[in-house]
């Protein structure tokens, strides 16, 4: 059964031609491109941080530094548009924002700066 996070057998299809690593191209290939689309797909779907990824996918870091590769490639843009699925002008991955102290960076105070305290 498939999981409502990973691609179709009618979505694979059309794009299995267009990804980058396949067997027979020059250099290595993937291992599994089916299984790191489901992953990419897992992250977006969910908006989980790539740390979170679960095992099934493999490790996290392997997961994204290609995803990274691939988007420096150009391989999403052919992707979707095989796909013609919604449009992702705009999609944002890991893109939580925290408001912290400058101390919480390790930063250390300037001489002649007032340590603040919050009451």
């Amino acid at each position: 059964m498939r999981r409502r996070h990973e691609l179709s057998d009618e979505q694979w299809a059309k794009i299995e031609p267009l990804i980058p690593g396949r067997e027979g191209d020059r250099g290595r290939h993937g291992m599994d491109n089916r299984l790191f689309l489901d992953a990419v797909l897992f992250i977006a779907k969910t908006g989980i941080p790539w740390r979170d990824l679960p095992e099934r996918f493999g490790k996290w870091n392997t997961v994204w530094r290609r995803f990274d590769r691939w988007c420096a490639g150009g391989v999403w843009p052919r992707l979707a548009d095989a796909l013609g699925d919604a449009d992702l002008d705009e999609l944002h991955l890991d893109s939580t924002s925290i408001k912290a102290q400058h101390s919480a960076a390790g930063s250390r105070t300037q001489p002649g700066e007032k340590k603040t305290t919050r009451t």
